[in-house]
């Protein structure tokens, strides 16, 4: 293989965003010829598998040239042997820029040009799907060039995630094996050199990339390699990607002084305007590669037809980590339908409530919905929260419950349960200011209070699950009436936090459902969803659902 430098070789080491290599290389040093025979290794043995490009050889672009160059061109010395500098990485790169086929040709080179023996190498995957993928990329490539094929044997075909899909050279007692996060990690990685994890943003927890990590611990392997590739995560507890991402940052912007670490970064912020094409091209390094700017202009006008795409858009292909996963309503579109909502004026008017019960310690929400005849709706929040459980909640929640409660926002019950009486109280007396049509209420939680309202109390209570089935049109007719400037509310703080926590979870029907885990759990988006399900109930009208192939929402 060729090692005469054809370009400058150092040059391209610096291409990494934000960082220079050299400036925090300490007593390392810059080997040229192994740089330049990891970036050849790629086109003059790899082709790629699919796509256009299908049966081409793999030439890596300027910005995953320069991530070869560094991982393989660096060396420093440990006990008078040479070995690599870096010891970990992130790959961080919005979605369809080639983070598989490069973590498959990555895995290859490494089992077949290491020269250590009895190498354990790993990529790894967070389902079996991605797994498979994986496994195919590798075991594409290596079967479309003969040298290759014949220094090894291939397990497990290409059935998707299989255990036992591996690339041996039994000469060397060296693997690759592709694993994937819901097997168990401790049955892998004991003695590692090479890990790769792929999409890192969708692993569950830590264990895995624990597992992994820890396994390069072994004196007897002086230069292990740990590779993270992922788009952004979201806001979220216990998130292994935003842990890792948050600490690449700062040794990016040398804060932390971690000379084993090479952080590859390609992302925008939440200060950039994210329908600029610029933006894009400078976050997307395989621009006119692998993703094209007319898929990228069509996705970001999806993302400003809908909210709840708008979040996916910048979190996948810009990288930009927002607070929820698909965000639902844009909190400038509800505020432009604030202004005063005057009682006396909707007492005439049909009314539907929605309730959503919490557990006995948290927020419980009703919201009253009145329609006119032009598919305008009128939302009235109403909420109780456990007194002795007041304090505890706002300081989880972070949000003021006892201002409000003085402020009359939300009533404080007496306890440290929800005083179902309480609420059943209140509700009846609502009902019996307001020309009510249905009470709606997940039975969820709420069996016994519903039972007592309709059997005792006489209200109109119909059952209303909390499922795609069930959700899905009420969601979508809310988010086109607030956009279109039919939903009216008085600016209520509470309703407004709780709609703003609101995360959607969509199928691959395009149904959506809130999804109360990713959006903080109970008590944070109980209003959202009682006036979901109070709006839903208002436009079927009396008796209808969005099942139904009659109801025709004005």
């Amino acid at each position: 293989m060729a090692t005469v430098l054809s370009y400058d070789i150092q040059k391209t080491a610096r291409l990494i965003p934000g960082y220079d290599p050299f400036a925090t290389a300490g007593d390392a040093w810059f080997d040229e010829d192994r740089a330049q025979l990891a970036i050849e290794f790629f086109p003059e043995c790899l082709k790629h598998i699919e796509g256009i490009q299908a049966g081409q050889p793999f030439v890596l672009e300027p910005w995953q040239q320069a991530i070869a160059a560094n991982l393989f061109g660096w060396y420093r010395k440990v006990k008078g042997r040479a070995v690599r500098r870096y010891r970990e990485c992130l790959i961080f790169v919005p979605r369809k820029n080639g983070k598989t086929p490069l973590a498959a040709g990555v895995g290859i080179y490494h089992l077949f040009c290491d020269p250590e023996r009895g190498q354990q190498n790993y990529i790894a995957a967070s389902t079996r799907e991605q797994a498979g993928l994986l496994f195919r990329h590798c075991s594409g490539m290596i079967e479309q060039e003969p040298e290759l094929r014949e220094r090894c044997r291939i397990y497990g075909g290409n059935a998707p995630g299989g255990q036992s899909q591996s690339i041996v050279i039994q000469g060397k007692r060296s693997f690759l094996k592709v694993i994937s996060g819901d097997v168990k990690a401790g049955k892998h990685g004991k003695n590692s050199n090479l890990a790769v994890v792929d999409e890192l943003h969708e692993q569950p927890d830590r264990d895995l990339t624990d597992t992994l990590r820890t396994s390069m611990a072994s004196a007897n392997k002086p230069q292990p390699l740990l590779i993270y590739l992922t788009t952004s995560d979201f806001e979220r507890e216990g998130s292994i990607c935003n842990e890792i991402h948050d600490r690449a940052c700062k040794i990016r912007d040398g804060i932390l002084d971690v000379p084993s670490f090479l952080p590859v970064i390609y992302e925008a912020s939440k200060e950039d305007d994210w329908t600029d094409p610029g933006v894009w091209a400078r976050c997307n390094p395989n621009l006119a590669v692998s993703v094209s700017e007319d898929y990228l202009r069509d996705e970001c006008k999806h993302a400003q037809d809908s909210p709840t795409y708008e979040n996916t858009f910048k979190r996948l292909h810009l990288n930009i980590r927002t607070e929820q996963d698909v965000r639902w309503l844009a909190m400038d579109q509800w505020e432009a339908c604030g202004g005063p909502v005057g009682l006396a004026t909707l007492r005439d008017m049909p009314c539907w409530m929605g309730l959503d019960m919490s557990t006995t310690t948290d927020v419980t929400a009703l919201v009253q919905c009145f329609r006119d005849d032009d598919g305008h709706y009128w939302l009235v929040p109403h909420f109780w929260i456990p007194d002795d459980k007041a304090r505890e909640r706002e300081n989880r929640d972070r949000v003021p419950y006892l201002a409000w409660a003085n402020q009359g926002l939300v009533k404080r019950t007496n306890g440290n349960a929800v005083d179902y009486e309480t609420v059943r109280h209140d509700i009846v007396e609502l009902a019996k200011q307001c020309n009510l049509q249905e009470l709606a209420a997940d039975p969820w939680n709420a069996t016994h209070i519903t039972q007592e309202l309709e059997k005792t109390d006489g209200l109109p209570v119909v059952e209303h699950r909390q499922g795609y089935a069930s959700m899905s049109g009420p969601m979508k007719e809310f988010e086109a009436a607030v956009l279109a400037g039919r939903v009216h509310h008085d600016g209520n703080p509470v309703l407004r936090w709780m709609i703003s926590n609101v995360t959607a979870d969509m199928d691959p029907a395009g149904n959506v459902k809130p999804n109360k885990a990713k959006s903080g759990g109970a008590g944070r988006i109980d209003g959202a969803v009682a006036a979901i399900m109070a709006v839903g109930r208002a436009a079927c009208g009396d008796g209808g659902s969005f099942n139904d192939d009659s109801v025709v929402i004005a």
